[in-house]
């Protein structure tokens, strides 16, 4: 009975297959070959670049984010009049040429020919009035409106309700033509239109989104060098090269994975695999490849601080902000923790950006605060005693591996220099910044990278701008400060005024303490040729990115 049920079993498993046969199902597998082979030529011919981020992505709505994660991916698909090139400058970008008046008030920039959306539309002089209203409304809420109504005439009373878009000095003299007056002149005005604040929109397609702009890779209309195909805030984003854009012969690379990956190690092991194509490293792993040729530095125009929220036990009390400010050492914190290329941070201003022409700013004040575990006692215990009772802290840092290091360095040198136990709270990077935004924090780990090359654009973030994320701080002697600065056209004495701010924000009032300057140690593929990470502003630049294999 079993060899017999074999057998027939044996002649229907032959009878299917004379059957697949006979539907022709060869004929098909040597088209699905061929198809194969095709595809197969096709993926060596394109040009893929693997790359990761350690934090998630909170928001592609640019008219509301405020984070680098978001940044790095906004200036890879959207463009503004003017572009940073590879020496870290502002060169034409939509706009085609500008003019400036003699009293260095008046822009008009001239639109390129044949510039378009990624739907096919045509970007307009119209799509950056549109844009720049917009970010500046009092409905919108940016947290970058200031960027624009800071500098254009009429801007700041119609972002305070004061005004008509009529009077702002945006004026569309035709579908290629935009001109810009500003209350005063502003070397650096062209770097600000690379800036994201700067970027335009298309009207109809941002309206028709309504609020799901900006939350999926389908909800945003693209004018850069790349157009997104996925956007997942957890796990990252997929570009691919934008068939519309007007410079898109000198676009390199086909398509870029960008994944979100928090732990080091995990990234680490993917680029030895061969499935990324740079890596940042942990400070336990630089040594290990200090010597290797795709080992390299680089430093960024942002730094790390702790920020208190000066309207909350216990950081309401200056004496205890100024004690945990000076309870850490940052040298040993960028050093040897972070062992990543960071440097240490004696003031809020990054070493290298600019100050009067001849000196950067940070030569110019030189370091302002220095580790003192004595008086960090002395500050603690007058605290104390002012408050009636010893404070409960929590510090709030994000879930990355370097935040985590960051975060046990202070607790423990807290533990030292202060006999304090103070709790660890990790969140997510966008958890951390919602949680901040809510006033739901006593102290937080937080960062700022520069937009541009000038120190007000730090400085700016404290004044007149009450918010929880910048510790609720209002003092009317620091706003008058860089509302001076601000109006100053002579560089010696604006530079006063910047300097004098630095001292008041960071000595008198400690409101923030410094960390570090940010810097990365990481390993980059050989083949991987022209990617730039500028230290100010927009950081991650494909634009002029290639691979050579």
């Amino acid at each position: 009975m079993k060899s017999k049920w074999m057998q027939w079993n044996f002649g229907l498993l032959l009878l299917m297959v004379f059957m697949l046969a006979g539907c022709n199902f060869g004929g098909s597998s040597e088209k699905t070959a061929g198809e194969d082979k095709k595809k197969t030529d096709n993926a060596k011919s394109e040009k893929v670049a693997n790359l990761s981020l350690s934090n998630d992505i909170p928001d592609l709505n640019q008219l509301k984010t405020t984070d680098g994660n978001s940044f790095n991916v906004l200036n890879n698909v959207m463009e503004g009049l003017f572009r940073q090139n590879e020496n870290n400058e502002p060169e034409p970008a939509m706009a085609e040429s500008y003019e400036v008046s003699e009293d260095g008030l008046t822009y008009t920039f001239t639109l390129r020919e044949g510039i378009k959306w990624s739907n096919g539309d045509p970007v307009t002089a119209s799509d950056f009035k549109y844009s720049w209203l917009k970010i500046m409304h009092p409905d919108t809420a940016s947290s970058y409106g200031d960027i624009l109504y800071d500098y254009i005439e009429g801007a700041e009373a119609y972002a305070n309700g004061e005004a008509s878009e009529e009077e702002v000095a945006i004026t569309v003299k035709d579908e290629k033509t935009l001109e810009v007056k500003l209350k005063a002149p502003t070397p650096y005005f062209l770097g600000l239109t690379a800036f994201a604040a700067y970027f335009p929109l298309n009207e109809k397609f941002v309206e028709g989104q309504g609020d799901k702009f900006g939350l999926s890779h389908e909800a945003i209309l693209y004018n850069g060098p790349y157009v997104l195909t996925s956007f997942d805030q957890a796990s990252g984003v997929t570009m691919e090269k934008n068939t519309e854009y007007w410079d898109k012969e000198n676009v390199a690379i086909d398509k870029v994975n960008l994944k979100v990956l928090k732990d080091t190690s995990t990234a680490l092991n993917l680029y030895l695999a061969g499935d990324l194509d740079k890596v940042y490293l942990s400070s336990e792993d630089v040594n290990t490849y200090k010597d290797n040729p795709e080992f390299n530095t680089e430093i960024e125009f942002r730094t790390y601080f702790l920020q208190f929220n000066t309207t909350k036990e216990p950081f309401n009390n200056v004496n205890i902000r100024k004690a945990l400010q000076l309870a850490y050492d940052p040298k040993i914190l960028s050093d040897s923790i972070l062992n990543n290329g960071s440097e240490p941070s004696f003031g809020l201003i990054p070493t290298e950006m600019t100050g009067d022409g001849n000196q950067s700013f940070r030569e110019l004040q030189g370091e302002i605060i220095q580790p003192d575990a004595e008086k960090a006692k002395e500050h603690w215990e007058k605290g104390v005693s002012e408050l009636g009772k010893e404070p409960v802290i929590e510090l709030l840092t994000s879930d990355d591996t370097i935040s985590k290091d960051t975060g046990t360095f202070l607790q423990s040198e807290f533990k030292k220099n202060l006999g304090i136990d103070i709790t660890l709270v990790t969140k997510p990077f966008s958890g951390r910044l919602d949680t901040m935004r809510a006033d739901d924090y006593t102290v937080g780990v937080n960062r700022w990278g520069a937009d541009f090359n000038d120190p007000i654009n730090y400085l700016d973030l404290w004044n007149q701008n009450v918010t929880p994320l910048r510790g609720n701080y209002q003092n009317p002697k620091y706003d008058e400060l860089l509302s001076a600065a601000k109006s100053e056209v002579d560089t010696e004495k604006r530079m006063e005024y910047l300097l004098e701010a630095e001292k008041l924000l960071i000595q008198e009032d400690a409101v923030v303490a410094p960390l570090y300057y940010d810097g990365h140690s990481y390993l980059q593929k050989e083949y991987l040729k022209g990617l730039v990470m500028h230290p100010f502003g927009l950081a991650l630049e494909l634009k002029g990115a290639s691979i050579d294999n």
